[in-house]
Parts: structure tokens; sequence; C-alpha cells
């Protein structure tokens, strides 16, 4: 099963509500100048790229991701002179070198295939004295809508704990976060986490964003025929807990990392 990335409009649905959240913090923690030129990889669907406009009062942000339709979706949505979008590969960014104040990611370097080249491109696009950061979903604990959909999978399916994102995302900790900006020469490496409340109306509120295949999770439960659909959505219904109005109110947790670039531009 291939992570499912080509529909901004359900991703939103499903998981920007609440990256956005985080992004607040988020861009708040770095404690920015106002002014500054900023570079946001792995941009989706514009989430932290208009959380940054709002918050960091940028010169100018500019967005890049892989996926040609999340460009298009983060376009129509950040409608501002200050920010333009460019498709183009995490691993080899379209960007010169030393051209940003600050370098940041939000949710995309779990899924990146080599992350230590995405954060060492980051690296290389900021000027001397840049910031770089991001932040990751804790997808082994602290996330907890997905920890709960994919306990419910593996409960129904036990094959489904090979695609558990706790188990296939590694890189999304505190010590191997700062371990992997140490690596590519960042100084003052900082980690934090970012909790955030996920409420959902209803049962449903919760369960139909699964079905909109953007993803790991949603992109699991496209690969299932009917009935083992329907079951991974009663045993769902089974473990979440649920207030006296039917509401379910999770948290939702990302870990976040920064470090400052020393490197000499050129």
């Amino acid at each position: 099963m291939a992570d499912r990335w080509s529909d901004g409009g359900a991703y939103e649905r499903y998981i920007g509500r609440w990256s956005r959240l985080v992004a607040r913090e988020f861009v708040a923690w770095l404690e920015q100048d106002q002014g500054l030129e900023w570079l946001d990889v792995g941009c989706g669907t514009g989430a932290l790229t208009q959380v940054v406009l709002d918050v960091a009062e940028p010169e100018a942000v500019k967005g890049v991701d892989a996926s040609e339709a999340y460009v298009e979706t983060a376009s129509r949505a950040v409608n501002t002179s200050r920010a333009d979008f460019a498709v183009c590969d995490a691993r080899a960014l379209c960007v010169k070198s030393a051209s940003y104040d600050v370098a940041v990611s939000g949710l995309c370097l779990n899924f990146v295939p080599d992350p230590v080249q995405a954060v060492a491109e980051m690296v290389r696009a900021v000027r001397p004295g840049g910031t770089v950061a991001t932040y990751l979903w804790d997808y082994a604990a602290g996330m907890e809508m997905i920890r709960y959909f994919f306990e419910a999978a593996v409960a129904v399916r036990p094959e489904a704990a090979e695609l558990d994102e706790g188990r296939r995302f590694p890189l999304c900790q505190p010590d191997v976060m700062r371990q992997l900006f140490e690596g590519a020469g960042l100084q003052h490496v900082v980690t934090r986490p970012i909790d955030v409340p996920t409420v959902f109306e209803s049962f449903e509120d919760y369960w139909e964003p699964f079905l909109g295949g953007q993803g790991a999770a949603p992109g699991y439960a496209a690969s299932l025929g009917p009935d083992e659909l329907e079951d991974l959505r009663r045993e769902l219904r089974s473990r979440l807990p649920r207030g006296v109005d039917g509401s379910i109110s999770l948290r939702a947790r990302a870990w976040a990392v920064k470090g400052r670039s020393i490197g000499v531009s050129g």
C-alpha cells in the first residue's frame, strides 16, 4: 500500500484542520523577527504557510511540495503576493543556496525516502545563522486519532501492524529528530512537544475523514473491501471514548525540533 497525496480537500478534512492548530504554536516557538524570508518544505495544502503569514509577518514565503495537486490547492487557498508555490522534491530543493532566513517543514519529513538529505537541503537553503525547524506527529503514542485507528485495524486484521505509522516512522520521536538535526550540522538544537485538542462532534465526524484516501491510515481504509471496512468501523466505535452528547475528545501530540545554521554562504 502506498501513501496517497492527490486530493487537497480530503487532506484538509483529515489532518489539515489539526495541523493548523499545531502550526500556530510551532511558529510562535521559533521566535523569528518580522520581515524575514521563509521556505516551507512539503507545504501540502498550505496550512503552515498560511500560519507563517498570519503569525510571523514575513517578507515572503515560498512553499514547495512534491505533489502537484497539493501545490495547486495551496496556491488557491493562500491568496497573497507574499507567498508563491512550486513543485519540487524535498531531497533536491528548487531554490538557491543561502537564500532564506528560515526553512520549516510540517508533517513531511517522515514521508520523505531520505530525510537526512531533505534536512541537508533545508540547511543549504538558509543563510548563515538561519533557522531550520520541523514538526511531526507522535504516531507511536500522542496522535490519538490515528493511534485508535491502527489499534482497531490490527485487532481486526493483525497484518495491518506492518502499516501502523507508529512502527513505520521511528523518526517521529524527539531523540531521533534531535540526532537528525545535529547530524546535519545544526547548532543549538532544541525539541519540544506540542499538544492540541482534537474534538469530534460525533463518531461520523471522526470516521468520515478516514474515507478520503489521503495519507497512510485513509490509504489503508481505501484498500479494504466493504465487509472489512465495516468490521473496522465497528471495532473503532467500540474503542473510542464518547461523551454523553456523542462527541469524541482526543489529543494530538506533535514533536517539534529547531536548530541554527552556522554554514557559510556561497
